[in-house]
């Protein structure tokens, strides 16, 4: 089992960078696939990026290549999420899940989750 605590949200203007930071718990990190989704009031949870278990391979989605970039630190039990060029559209509550084996793109493969990381883009 592994418990996620995200961080790094807040208010940014038109234009600006975020970095975003997933704390999991557990001493068998690496064996979990990472992703970030993110939910907008009113609307489905959306995927966002994943990686796999060693960082070795990433997927994002088309609404954020170019401009967000999803990474992992195994040492220190550590996901992350970079968004630059962050657009209006981006606002959300973004959270970071995990999954024990193959990565994907869907939020129902996914079995753990945190409370969430509020990101708020003024335009």
């Amino acid at each position: 089992q592994v418990q996620l605590v995200e961080s790094g949200g807040g208010l940014v203007q038109a234009g600006g960078s975020l970095r975003l930071s997933c704390a999991a718990s557990g001493r068998t990190f690496e064996s979990y696939a990472m992703a970030w989704f993110r939910q907008a009031p009113g609307q489905e949870r959306e995927f966002v990026a994943t990686i796999d278990r060693t960082g070795g391979s990433a997927t994002h989605a088309d609404s954020a290549k170019g401009r967000f970039t999803i990474s992992r630190d195994n040492d220190k039990n550590m996901a992350y999420l970079q968004m630059n060029s962050l657009k209006a559209e981006d606002t959300a509550v973004y959270y970071c899940e995990a999954r024990c084996g193959l990565r994907g793109t869907s939020a129902g493969v996914y079995d753990y989750w945190g409370q969430g990381t509020q990101v708020t883009v003024s335009s």
